[in-house]
C-alpha cells in the first residue's frame, strides 16, 4: 500500500462526520474538487472505495473498506497530534532536564532555579542528581555544578569564587579578617574526610594553619551546633553560611580569612549535544542568580 497522508485521513473524517464532500469542503477551508481530489488519492493508496457516492444531495455512505481505514486512521490523527503538542511543549520548555549539583548549590541556588521553572513550565520534568565529587561526569546530565575540572567534551561559565568562612563562638577572635596562620593547633569542627573536606585541610595546611580537629561531623547545621557550644570553630563555605541564619546569631561570629580558602563555582553542559530550549532557559536562570549571590560576597 502507498503511504497516505494525513491530510487525506481528516479529510475523510471530516466527510464521515458531516455527510456530504460539500459540507466537508467548508468545514475544512478547501474547494470541493479539492476535497474529491484527496479521496481520490486516499482510495487509490488503499486500493479501494472509501465511500459509496449515490449524487445529488444525498449523503455519501462510509464502505467496509472505509470504516477501516477511518478506524485507524482516527488513531494516527490523535498520534499525530499528540506528537505536535509534545513538541510545541518542548518548544516552549516543558521537556525534561537532568541537573548534576551538591549539597551547598542544591541547598541556595537550585531552589530558586526550580521554583522559576515550575512558575513558568507547570508540565516540565526536572531530575535532580548528587554527583560525586572526586569523579564528575558530565553523562547524559544536561547541566552540572561542580567546582573544579570535568573530564570529557564539555563547555562551562563560571558562576563565581566562592570563599570559606571562620566560624567561631562570639568573642572568640576580634572583628574583622583572621590570618589563617592563627587556626594552626586550635580545635576545629569539620566534616569527614570527604573530597571537599581533603582539599580544605590541604589549602589551611599550605598557609602554615594545621587544626586539631576534635569533633568530625556531617551538615553544616551540626557542625555550627558544635561550635555554639564552644568546643572549636570551624571553616565552612559561603553557600553553606548564606543559607542559614549563622550571621544574625548571637552567639557565632563569622570572619573573612588571610588567606581565604576559595573554591571556583562553575556550570557545565554538553558541548556535542544540540541543547533544549529548556535547558538553555535553564542555564540562564543559573547564571543570574549565581551573578546576584556573587554580589553579597
Amino acid at each position: 500500500m502507498a503511504d497516505v497522508e494525513l491530510r487525506y485521513l481528516r479529510t475523510m473524517a471530516a466527510i464521515a462526520e458531516e455527510g456530504t464532500f460539500g459540507y466537508a469542503a467548508a468545514r475544512l477551508g478547501y474547494t470541493q474538487s479539492s476535497v474529491s481530489q484527496q479521496i481520490a488519492a486516499l482510495e487509490k493508496a488503499v486500493g479501494g472505495q472509501v465511500f459509496d457516492r449515490p449524487g445529488g444531495p444525498r449523503p455519501v455512505r462510509i464502505t467496509p473498506l472505509g470504516e477501516v481505514v477511518l478506524a485507524h486512521g482516527r488513531e494516527l490523527l490523535a498520534n499525530a497530534e499528540a506528537l505536535t503538542n509534545a513538541v510545541d511543549r518542548f518548544r516552549a520548555g516543558s521537556g525534561r532536564i537532568d541537573i548534576g549539583t551538591f549539597q551547598s548549590v542544591s541547598n541556595l541556588i537550585l531552589p530558586t532555579i526550580i521554583r522559576r521553572l515550575l512558575d513558568e513550565h507547570p508540565g516540565c520534568d526536572i531530575r535532580l542528581s548528587e554527583v560525586t565529587p572526586d569523579d564528575p561526569r558530565i553523562g547524559e546530565l544536561d547541566l552540572l555544578f561542580h567546582d573544579g575540572p570535568v573530564e570529557g567534551d564539555v563547555e562551562r561559565v563560571k558562576l563565581f569564587d566562592e570563599p570559606y568562612l571562620l566560624v567561631a563562638g562570639a568573642g572568640t577572635f576580634p572583628a574583622g579578617p583572621v590570618r589563617t596562620k592563627l587556626l594552626d593547633d586550635a580545635p576545629m569542627v569539620g566534616w569527614p574526610l570527604t573530597y571537599h573536606q581533603r582539599w580544605l585541610e590541604r589549602t589551611l595546611a599550605h598557609a602554615g594553619a594545621h587544626p586539631r580537629f576534635v569533633f568530625r561531623t556531617t551538615g553544616h547545621e551540626t557542625i555550627l551546633s558544635m561550635v555554639r557550644t564552644g568546643i572549636g570553630c570551624a571553616v565552612l563555605p559561603w553557600m553553606a553560611l548564606h543559607a542559614t541564619d549563622a550571621r544574625s546569631d548571637n552567639e557565632l561570629s563569622i570572619h573573612p580569612l588571610k588567606p581565604s580558602p576559595s573554591r571556583e563555582l562553575s556550570l557545565y553542559w554538553p558541548s556535542a549535544r544540540t541543547e533544549s530550549p529548556l535547558a538553555l532557559q535553564t542555564r540562564q536562570i543559573a547564571i543570574n542568580i549565581a551573578h546576584n549571590l556573587a554580589n553579597h560576597l
